[in-house]
C-alpha cells in the first residue's frame, strides 16, 4: 500500500498533533519530511534542521487515505524513510545529513589558500570569535562539525542572556550570529570536523573530515563539550527511538500526552523539563543530588516548582532502559530508599553534563587538566623552556603551543555560561592580534 501524506500545515501548539517548525522570517518551510516520528533517522534529520534554524514540516505517514492527501509511490520499506521533499521538486529517500545539507546549499568550500585565523567549533565562543575576527579585518574561517550554535542551539528558550528580556531560542541566536559573521566576511564551513591540527612552515594546518587541509597563522579552539554518555544497559539500543542526549526542541511535539523522564539536575535539564512540560502529560526529573537548588539557576527552579506536571525525584539514578521498537520503561535506583523500581516512560532525555571535545589535539602535546579540559595562560604553570619556545610568557587563553588559543567550555577553568563563552571568543581574537603583530 502506498503511503499517504495529509496535506495540512501544522503548528507547535499543544492542541495539534502535527509538527511544523516555522520560519521566523516569514517564509514557508523549505523542507518537507515524511516518515515515522519515532525513528532514529527521522530524529537525526529533524535535529539537524532545528539546530541550523531551517524551517521544515514533518508529516507523519498514514496508511489510510484522507480527504486531502498526496499518495507517494513508495513501498513500505522503512529503510527508505524519511522521505524528503524540497521546494525545487527534488525527492530524497532516507538522505544522510551531508546529502540534505548539500541540496539545501549549506556546504561550502574554503575560498582562500590560507587564513589569519581559523576557528575550530561554531558554538557561542566560536561564532563570537568569527564576528570579532572578521570585523577586525582578519581573514577568518570557522570549521563546524554539525551546526552553528553548538549545544546552545538545542536550547528552546534562553532567558538569562543580556538584551533579550523575553528570551530567545538557541537556534535563532546562533542564526543571527552566523549571519553577522558572514556579513563581515567570515567563512563558515559546516559539516567539517577537524580531525587533526599540525604545524608546517610557521603555520597551523587543520586537517578536515572531508580530506582537505586549511592553513592559518593562528587557531582558536572553541570545540566545547559533548554530552557525557549514560553507560547503562539499553541506552545504545534505544538511541534515537526514545532515548536522546540533550533536549532538542525537534522532539517536543512527539511527546504529546506522554510520560517523559529527564536525567540531570543542571540548567540544560531544567530547560528541557520546562520545554517538554508544554507537551507531555508528565515530566519526571531524575536527579542524583538531594535537590536542584545548588545546580540550577533559581528562575528555572522556581518555574519547575510551579509546574503541575513536573516531578523532581532526588537521589535517583537510571540503571537500565527497556524497550522494543521504542522505549517502554526505565529502571531507577532510589538511593534514599536503597531500592530499585520500574518506571513506565515513553521517552528518556539525558542531560548529565559534558566532556571536552579534544580529539583534534591528539599528538599535539597540548596540556590538559585531569578532566581533559585545555590548560591556558597562567594555568600552564611556570615557564618551562623545554616546553615553551618563546621568551615571553603565554598569553591569557593561549595554550602551550604559541598562537593556538582555547575559548569557551573546552578551556579549563572556564565559566560554563553562554555569555562567558562569547566573551572568551572575543578576547581570544584580541590575543590573536597581539600574537600576529609580534610574529610579523
Amino acid at each position: 500500500m502506498p503511503w499517504t501524506i495529509p496535506m495540512t500545515w501544522c503548528s507547535r501548539s499543544r492542541e495539534s498533533p502535527r509538527c511544523t517548525i516555522p520560519d521566523r522570517r516569514g517564509h514557508r518551510p523549505k523542507v518537507r519530511l515524511a516518515g515515522r516520528g519515532k525513528s532514529a533517522a527521522g530524529h537525526t534529520l529533524r535535529d539537524f534542521l532545528t539546530r541550523n534554524d531551517i524551517p521544515y514540516e514533518w508529516i507523519e505517514l498514514s496508511d489510510e487515505p484522507g480527504a486531502d492527501h498526496l499518495s507517494l509511490d513508495a513501498s513500505a520499506d522503512h529503510s527508505r524513510l524519511p522521505l524528503c521533499l524540497l521546494p525545487d521538486g527534488t525527492r530524497l529517500e532516507a538522505p544522510t545529513i551531508d546529502q540534505l545539507a548539500a541540496r539545501l546549499g549549506l556546504l561550502a568550500n574554503a575560498e582562500l589558500g590560507e587564513y589569519d585565523l581559523a576557528i575550530v567549533g561554531g558554538g557561542p565562543a566560536g561564532l563570537a570569535a568569527a564576528v570579532y575576527g572578521a570585523s577586525d579585518g582578519l581573514r577568518t574561517v570557522v570549521f563546524e562539525a554539525l551546526a552553528a550554535g553548538g549545544q546552545a542551539s538545542l536550547s528552546a528558550r534562553i532567558e538569562n542572556y543580556l538584551g533579550f528580556p523575553d528570551g530567545i531560542s538557541g537556534a535563532e541566536l546562533a542564526h543571527r550570529a552566523r549571519e553577522q559573521a558572514r556579513r563581515f566576511g567570515a567563512e563558515l564551513l559546516l559539516l567539517r570536523k577537524v580531525e587533526h591540527i599540525g604545524q608546517q612552515d610557521g603555520r597551523f594546518v587543520s586537517e578536515l573530515s572531508d580530506g582537505s587541509s586549511i592553513a592559518s597563522y593562528t587557531v582558536i579552539a572553541a570545540t566545547g563539550v559533548a554530552w557525557r554518555q549514560l553507560d547503562v544497559p539499553g541506552v545504545t539500543e534505544q538511541l534515537g527511538v526514545g532515548v536522546y542526549y540533550g533536549a532538542s526542541p525537534a522532539e517536543a511535539p512527539w511527546c504529546r500526552e506522554e510520560t517523559v523522564a529527564i536525567v540531570g539536575g543542571g540548567n540544560s535539564a531544567g530547560q528541557a523539563a520546562l520545554l517538554y512540560s508544554r507537551f507531555a502529560r508528565q515530566v519526571i526529573m531524575l536527579v542524583r543530588d538531594d535537590d536542584v537548588d545548588e545546580t540550577m539557576s533559581k528562575y528555572l527552579v522556581d518555574r519547575i516548582k510551579k509546574a503541575d506536571n513536573i516531578e523532581v525525584r532526588s537521589r535517583s539514578r537510571v540503571v537500565a532502559v527497556e524497550g522494543d521498537d521504542r522505549v517502554r520503561a526505565v529502571v531507577v535506583a532510589d538511593d534514599a530508599k536503597e531500592e530499585t523500581y520500574r518506571l513506565l516512560v515513553d521517552a528518556l532525555f539525558i542531560c548529565i553534563g559534558g566532556e571536552p571535545r579534544t580529539e583534534w589535539a591528539e599528538g599535539l602535546g597540548i596540556l590538559q587538566d585531569r578532566s581533559g579540559y585545555i590548560l591556558t595562560g597562567g594555568d600552564l604553570g611556570p615557564r618551562d623552556p623545554s616546553r615553551w619556545p618563546l621568551a615571553r610568557d603565554p598569553l591569557p587563553l593561549e595554550t602551550i603551543i604559541p598562537g593556538l588559543f582555547a575559548a569557551g567550555d573546552v578551556r579549563s577553568g572556564s565559566t560554563k555560561r553562554m555569555s562567558a563563552a562569547i566573551g572568551e571568543g572575543a578576547q581570544a581574537v584580541a590575543l590573536s592580534h597581539r600574537f600576529l603583530a609580534k610574529k610579523k
